[in-house]
């Protein structure tokens, strides 16, 4: 199996706010104005997007929310594991290739949860990849406040403890 710098090198991914390694790879070209997108967007926004995202076991992604539906794609390593939080309460949902104990090689996590992700195994990765539609801005990007996901999700402290920093 190769490493997570390897990953990294050649896919020359560069650090993430949330976490991991990323770089984007596709923005497409055709865009949506703002009459064709939900409430909630300020301005027109690509159809699609798509990254790689590199996450190692001492990396998480921390609890963070946008405005667009986002698709995870399984490439290679370990699994890992996708913690949800929306008026559902917590799901959570495993990315990897072992599918009959339950691991997925796609999941898609909806608009405007909370989510963040972890590494299952030590010393291993999960490189994989994100696409979110309508594309992905920063603008719609929102990291989590620990102190305001417990109000909201007191049962879940262990959790949002694991996937925030501090406050």
């Amino acid at each position: 199996m190769k490493s997570a710098s390897y990953w990294v090198e050649l896919l020359q991914l560069t650090p993430h706010p949330e976490g991991g390694f990323f770089k984007e790879t596709y923005r497409s070209s055709e865009v949506a104005g703002k009459e064709c997108l939900s409430d909630g967007f300020t301005g027109k926004r690509n159809f699609s997007t798509a990254i790689y995202f590199l996450l190692r076991s001492q990396d998480r992604s921390l609890f963070h929310r946008i405005k667009s539906d986002e698709m995870w794609h399984y490439y290679a390593g370990g699994s890992l594991t996708l913690y949800v939080l929306n008026e559902g309460g917590l799901r959570t949902y495993k990315l990897g290739t072992s599918l009959e104990n339950g691991e997925s090689v796609q999941i898609v996590i909806p608009a405007n949860s909370w989510f963040g992700a972890k590494v299952n195994e030590a010393d291993n990765y999960v490189l994989c990849g994100c696409t979110v539609s309508p594309g992905f801005d920063f603008e719609d990007f929102e990291m989590a406040s620990r102190e305001e996901l417990l109000k909201a999700f007191p049962f879940e402290r262990e959790v949002i403890e694991l996937l925030t920093q501090p406050t």
